[in-house]
């Protein structure tokens, strides 16, 4: 049986004294891929940002069998839990190179992180043609890329990636779903997907997890709720 990477259990959330998430048990498997599902509002973003530790929580979530649910953002990311957020947040000013480096900052291996550094290159050939370009002025999916390449620069066990596909052309969005599948496949790294577009998610995903609300109201294997009609037509709108 395979184990349980990530485990949320009763996990509430707040801003300021607004509740967002009711109570949500989640697991995300090692070595899987997990997509969260839901309209606008229902609660994922949140989601990736109480396992980040960016918002106030109630509840346990452990990663790895052991509790980080009083843990700092900083430390989430040294134990192997990158985020990835919408809107990519890349450093504009800096090069693609600098921020590659801002990704590995809290590594003291300097071979290991230029051996990653080609690493990244590798799977994304356009950074490496534009190490030394400001990000700011990289498209829309070289900017993608460039978000998912530093997250690779912590060494993650987990990925959390918000709206990855947001704002990119077909056939970019093609060629990152398919990196990300390659580094699933041939790296272990497991993955939460936050995703708007549902067809797409259920493409790349193992499991997937509904939300309404900020509730959790349905999980299991992703082919067996893409193959829900009802369940795609009432909460995923195709």
């Amino acid at each position: 049986m395979t184990a349980n990477l990530l485990e949320a259990r009763e996990l509430c959330a707040f801003y300021d004294n607004t509740q967002v998430l009711f109570g949500l048990d989640l697991d995300v498997v090692d070595g899987g891929i997990t997509a969260l599902l839901g309209a606008n509002g229902a609660g994922k973003t949140t989601v990736l940002r109480a396992i980040s530790r960016m918002v106030r929580t109630t509840g346990d979530i452990r990663f790895g069998a052991r509790s980080i649910a009083a843990e700092r953002t900083e430390d989430v990311a040294r134990r192997g839990i990158a985020h990835v957020p919408q809107g990519r947040g890349t450093f504009s000013r800096q090069t693609v190179e600098e921020n590659l480096a801002i990704g590995a900052m809290t590594r003291r291996d300097r071979a290991a992180i230029a051996a990653d550094m080609e690493r990244v290159y590798g799977y994304f050939p356009r950074l490496g043609e534009r190490r030394h370009q400001q990000a700011g002025t990289l498209s829309g999916g070289e900017q993608q890329m460039l978000a998912i390449g530093r997250a690779l620069m912590l060494r993650p066990r987990l990925m959390l990636l918000d709206e990855p596909s947001f704002g990119l052309a077909p056939m970019i969005v093609e060629e990152v779903f398919g990196i990300l599948r390659m580094l699933n496949r041939d790296e272990g790294v497991s993955v939460l997907l936050v995703e708007q577009n549902a067809a797409l998610a259920f493409e790349l995903a193992d499991h997937a997890c509904l939300m309404e609300t900020g509730r959790l109201i349905m999980s299991g294997p992703a082919a067996d709720i893409d193959g829900n009609e009802s369940v795609r037509r009432s909460y995923l709108g195709y």
